[in-house]
């Protein structure tokens, strides 16, 4: 009924959570939140919003390759962010990810995340 995700090539959970979990005879992926960890060193990257961007949306495309699914099959995300001030800049990165039909989205600002992140970003994802 679900199967669970694991990959190297994005950053390990670092909490009793998994990656991503696939449901509905592997058509439905539901990824966790992602912040910008290097998923090598384990560590928060540094830079600002673009570059923390960058990297969720590099490791929610790791956790999905895993899956057997790419961005294109996201329907839905949700973001979080410390600062919507940020947004314009966080949005610009968010929409180099996702050019054409983009998914539903939802955007709230949070007062925290997990180690001090500006942004996380989730997804549900839907194979053909």
């Amino acid at each position: 009924m679900r199967e669970i995700t694991k990959t190297s090539n994005a950053p390990s959970a670092i909490g009793p959570y998994s990656q991503a979990v696939k449901i509905a005879a592997g058509k439905m992926i539901f990824t966790a939140g992602q912040i910008p960890l290097d998923p090598a060193t384990g560590r928060l990257i540094e830079g600002d919003i673009s570059a923390q961007t960058r990297r969720v949306l590099e490791n929610v495309k790791a956790i999905l390759a895993a899956s057997g699914a790419a961005l294109e099959n996201v329907v839905k995300t949700t973001v979080f962010m410390a600062d919507l001030g940020e947004f314009a800049a966080m949005n610009e990165v968010y929409g180099e990810y996702f050019p054409v039909n983009p998914p539903a989205r939802s955007t709230v600002e949070v007062k925290a995340l997990p180690r001090g992140a500006r942004v996380e970003i989730e997804t549900i994802a839907v194979l053909e």
